[in-house]
This record gives structure tokens, sequence and C-alpha cells, in this order.
């Protein structure tokens, strides 16, 4: 097993059903804390995403931003009884690899796909065509920034924006801040992967947050984030130079490297006890 993180103790922000990053840490020998911050849900009402979903020979481009995106569409294609071939006729623009590779997954394959992992990018990208009266359905998060819409409509697309999922708070306010107490001597980094990661572990992690995370290293995906992370009040340690979760273990890698030998003794843990998730208490 590699040892780049040997010793090292990494929170992990992500939803607690994305296993993900957590595996690319593990892998490096880290000792992972997953303190979930976020979880996926179903929007307040499928009504404008069905409507467009059955409408969708009307639009030319389906633009998708993240993997939770893609898989929400795809539930509801299925609910629907759409199949998902309706949704390969139309031309796929994807923000990052993950967001591709769900395409993937799904049997569609994205026809842009730029290289830099932001809606700036995709944007940029798209402007290449001709949008001009186009009608372009962007099925994402409820709450999101507007560049992606906003540049498209400034091409001259008509840009639908549709909820397809909502992030909301894994837990109620303060209820991290213990076990972010205890543990804070021994954590290394913190990781965030979205801006409203950040923005629910300061909430959930109590007001004290900033305080206990003074020693740790604070890194974040990609520059979104980041800014987030600093207007928060944070200190924002590295960005991953690609905006990927490996782009992320990177740049813990570049960062910190394998803790002292003293430390790897100290954390070593049966195969068993590798990772521990906090599990918020919800009255």
């Amino acid at each position: 097993m590699s040892c780049a993180l040997a010793g090292r103790r990494i929170v992990v922000t992500r939803p607690g059903d994305d296993p993900r990053l957590r595996v690319l840490l593990e892998a490096d020998g880290a000792e992972v804390l997953e303190c979930p911050t976020i979880r996926i849900v179903e929007p307040a009402d499928y009504g404008p995403l069905d409507t467009a979903l059955r409408a969708l020979r009307d639009y030319a481009w389906v633009v998708f931003t993240s993997r939770n995106g893609v898989a929400a569409v795809f539930r509801r294609l299925a609910a629907l009884r759409i199949p998902r071939a309706a949704l390969g006729d139309r031309r796929l623009a994807v923000i990052g690899p993950g967001t591709a590779e769900a395409l993937r997954e799904g049997g569609l394959r994205a026809d842009v796909s730029p290289a830099e992992f932001r809606a700036e990018a995709l944007v940029a990208a798209l402007a290449r065509r001709d949008l001009r009266g186009v009608r372009v359905l962007i099925p994402r998060a409820a709450v999101a920034r507007d560049v992606l819409p906003e540049g498209l409509r400034a091409l001259g697309a008509v840009a639908d924006v549709v909820p397809a999922y909502r992030t909301e708070a894994a837990g109620p306010a303060g209820s991290l801040e213990s076990a972010i107490r205890t543990a804070a001597e021994r954590i290394d980094a913190v990781t965030f992967t979205s801006p409203s990661t950040v923005r629910q572990f300061l909430r959930l992690a109590g007001p004290n947050a900033r305080h206990l995370l003074e020693r740790a290293l604070v890194v974040c995906i990609g520059p979104v984030t980041a800014a987030t992370a600093r207007e928060s009040g944070l200190r924002v340690g590295a960005v991953a130079a690609t905006y990927t979760l490996a782009g992320l273990v990177g740049a813990l890698r570049d960062a910190l490297g394998p803790a002292p030998a003293d430390r790897q003794e100290i954390a070593a843990d049966p195969p068993h006890a590798r990772h521990r998730e906090v599990r918020h208490e919800i009255s």
C-alpha cells in the first residue's frame, strides 16, 4: 500500500453516501475522519424537471454540471417511462470528468467537456458554436452559481434552468462541534469539494470552527470552493491543480506528505478502524 499520506488524519466533508474520496485517501495511507456536511435530496417540486424532460425534443443541448444532476435526470426519466435514448438524441455538455463518466455509465457520451472543470470554461467552449435562438436545458442543483446560464444567454441561447436536486445540511447547527473539538489537535487537513461543504461545515462545526482549525491545512478542490472558504474566514493552504478528487488527493500529498514516523506508529489502526464517520445527533 502507498504511504504518501501515512499517519495523516484528514477530514472529509462530502456526503456520507459517496465514499470515493475516502477510498482514495485510505489508499495513500491516510486516516479519514468522515464529517458529512451535506446530503443530496429531491427537489421541492419535480414539476419543472418533468415538464422539461417530457419536452426534450424542444432542446438542442442538455448541460450537466455534476454527477448528481446526471443521476437525478436518469432517475426521473425512469419514473416518467422516457427512454434514455431521448436524452442521447440531444447534444450533451458537461463540467468535469466525473460528470462525463456518469453519462458513460448510463450509455451516453458528452459532446463537449472542457479541459478546465468550471462553468466559465464550458461557456467558452460553447461560444465556438452558434447558439443564437438555441434552447438549452440545464438540470442542476436548486441553488447554484448563475455563471453558466447567464453566459449562455449572453451567447444568444435560451437557457432553461430546472432544479433536479437540492443540497441540504446533514445535521443541525453545532452538531459537529464536539467531534471537531475532540479531534482538533490531530487533524492535519480538512477537505472541501464544493462551496456548500464549506458553508455547512462552518455551520455544523459551531462558532469556534475557525479557531479549532487554525493548525489544520484547508484544501479545496478548485478556485470557486477556495474563494468561498476565504470569504468565510478560512486560510486556504492548497487548491487542487486539477479540479477532481484525484487532484485533491494530489494536493494533499504535495502539501503534507506522510506524518513523522512516531505519528505513524501512534496512528496505526487495525483495518476495520481505518476511518470513522461522525454521525449527527438529530433530536
